[in-house]
């Protein structure tokens, strides 16, 4: 497989793809990282959709998407199309389609972009051609761009007959799409990946890239983790997993998926694209890539056990800022303990590591040796893989800590840029512990023991608490997400190690909850189904009661800890 689907490992630079108009915002080419959000009003309702949507545009949404389920909210798109340009707003509209072509094709009348899914659009192979051709006529009568959007867990059954539910079957799936649209004539085309679980969504894309680019193709891609949860976890998933591929160069557009408003997105993305866009004027790094990573497949890179570190132990969390803390604790709260215990910790940076490279080498391979990389540039991404790729290609199997200085004031800003910079290194699995320092004081310590945990688990390097695959919601949830998510995260957060999913709806639930020990699905207004893995176990239950029920379920089948 093409490993050219990135341009550069080491220097920030995107990948050049075509430019698409949505409306009038052209995506792709040259121009800047787009932000996306989502409603999740009933696209019935005209006024509630169109007051969210100017909300979402007003915090600087580029584009909206709304869910159009059926023909009927289809049609209602052209309402609240036209009641949100006589309020002066230009901002185009994106539908999400699920299993029903009829819906797309009425939707692509009154909007400026169709989301369809390729795993339930059809699921008669054979007929896919004349569907999509169907679909294809009017969205070119109409000007209207098309986004093949791919779902971890909601693959087609022939795709998943031959290739199962991994990041080469989602890519293939997209492929199979993409290529008829290029066989159609049809270039207006974006396409996306999305998996809850970061190194699936990483890999596909990744997978996608490389296949693109070995057939000719150059469509823009949309970014996003979904189901990534509230609070803390929503924005640290959102900014390890989608952060992993701008570092790549990779991505055209971003949502970050909240079980939140969904207003409240579209800050949390901007953060993160501006904090790339900074990358492009940070100091150039010569390097070479060392050949025995593969980007596709996960590998953790081999490295020495020295005490707790490396080896096969899980990465380590390193604080400097203080010494008391509630569990988890950290592995060590400073440098000077770790030499204390005996570790023979070299701290470096990219510049000193590489004028003084063979001494470096020699202390490294000396007995117990732990290196510890600095970043203090702009793109420190660029910063940790140079060092670590030299180490491979000079065969030292010292293991690696990662660690940066900020200066934040504000603990969303720093948890969206170091789960950035650090993330995708340990999606990679090429670092053995995290070292995160704050410059200002307006941060806890707390507050950042707890961030470097939670990169690890957004990453599935280290699991220390519980894991939500919670959605954003859409016009399709029919009960209280929010609420709910705070109820269900009150009384299981110390489950440490159980994946419990919280879906709005049955379209997308029982699939990107797919790995997930239990699942909290909307079936209905004012009901939910429970399911034991893949398994639906009980139907129809009312929402006051389900959350009990859950508890419940998760005790009988013995997962529950006092």
């Amino acid at each position: 497989m093409n490993k050219d689907y990135c341009i550069d490992l080491f220097n920030y630079k995107r990948r050049t793809t075509r430019e698409v108009t949505i409306g009038g915002v052209a995506l792709g080419g040259g121009n800047e990282i787009r932000l996306q959000s989502m409603t999740n009003t009933n696209t019935l309702d005209t006024d509630a959709s169109v007051a969210q949507i100017k909300r979402i545009a007003d915090a600087g949404g580029d584009l909206v998407r709304l869910t159009a389920q059926g023909v009927k909210e289809a049609e209602n798109l052209k309402n609240i199309h036209e009641k949100l340009r006589s309020e002066g707003y230009t901002t185009p509209l994106v539908a999400d389609i699920h299993f029903n072509p009829k819906a797309a094709e009425e939707a692509a009348k009154h909007v400026e972009k169709v989301r369809i899914n390729p795993g339930n659009f059809s699921k008669n192979p054979e007929e896919t051609e004349e569907k999509l051709k169907k679909l294809i006529d009017i969205c070119n009568e109409h000007k209207t761009a098309l986004r093949i959007g791919v779902n971890h867990g909601s693959l087609a059954q022939h795709v998943m007959d031959k290739y199962g539910d991994t990041p080469q079957g989602m890519a293939e799936s997209a492929m199979e799409y993409l290529r008829l649209c290029h066989k159609l004539g049809f270039d207006n085309v974006v396409v996306s990946m999305k998996a809850s679980n970061t190194m699936v969504m990483v890999e596909s894309v990744r997978i996608l890239c490389a296949m693109m680019i070995d057939e000719g193709m150059d469509y823009p891609l949309h970014l996003g983790v979904t189901e990534a949860g509230n609070g803390e976890d929503g924005r640290i998933k959102s900014a390890a997993g989608i952060g992993a591929l701008l570092a790549d160069g990779i991505g055209d557009t971003i949502r970050v998926s909240l079980s939140e408003a969904p207003e409240k997105e579209i800050p949390v993305a901007k953060k993160l694209a501006d904090y790339f866009k900074e990358r492009e004027t940070a100091d150039g790094i010569s390097a070479k890539d060392c050949g025995k990573f593969n980007p596709f497949s996960y590998s953790r890179r081999k490295t020495t056990a020295v005490r707790n570190i490396g080896g096969e132990n899980v990465p380590v969390v390193i604080t400097n800022c203080g010494d008391v803390f509630v569990e988890p604790q950290p592995d060590y709260t400073s440098i000077k303990q770790m030499k204390e215990a005996g570790v023979n910790a070299i701290e470096t940076d990219l510049k000193s590591a590489f004028s003084c490279w063979d001494a470096l080498c020699a202390e490294a391979r000396k007995e117990n040796s732990v290196i510890i990389i600095n970043s203090t540039g702009k793109n420190s991404t660029g910063e940790y893989r140079a060092v670590i790729h030299r180490l491979e290609s000079e065969n030292i199997a010292a293991p690696v800590i990662l660690k940066k200085t900020y200066n934040e004031d504000d603990l969303e800003s720093l948890q969206v840029k170091a789960a950035a910079d650090m993330g995708v290194m340990f999606i990679d699995g090429m670092a053995d512990g995290i070292m995160i320092e704050n410059a200002s004081d307006k941060i806890a310590p707390e507050d950042i023991k707890n961030l470097s945990f939670s990169i690890l688990q957004a990453t599935r390097a280290r699991i220390t608490k519980t894991e939500y695959i919670s959605c954003p919601g859409c016009g399709r949830t029919l009960y209280d997400l929010e609420n709910t998510i705070t109820q269900i995260k009150e009384r299981t957060k110390h489950l440490k190690g159980l994946k419990i999913g919280i879906m709005g709806c049955i379209v997308n639930g029982p699939g990107e909850m797919a790995d997930a020990d239990y699942g909290y699905v909307g079936a209905g207004v004012g009901k939910v189904s429970l399911y034991k893995r893949k398994e639906c176990v009980e139907k129809n239950i009312p929402t006051d009661q389900a959350v009990d029920k859950l508890i419940a379920l998760i005790k009988d089948n013995g997962d529950w800890k006092e």
